[in-house]
């Protein structure tokens, strides 16, 4: 790949990570930008995204019990 496609196609990545970070801000999701991307990459790798976002929830009520105890 040329350098210039190259920096295309980070530019075009970090405007995409930038559109979908701001989408979960309007829903609310509570990902920071890392999170988000690391999530991304699991889908774009195959993971189940209902699996994935089902997980998230568990790890966010376990998070939460364990503060509150």
């Amino acid at each position: 790949m040329s350098s210039a496609r190259e920096s295309e196609h980070i530019i075009s990545a970090r405007e995409t990570l930038d559109t979908l970070y701001d989408i979960s801000q309007l829903l609310n999701t509570k990902l920071d930008k890392e999170t988000l991307a690391t999530c991304v990459q699991m889908i774009e790798s195959g993971v189940n995204p209902q699996a994935l976002a089902a997980v998230i929830q568990e790890l966010r009520r376990e998070g939460a019990a364990l503060q509150s105890s």
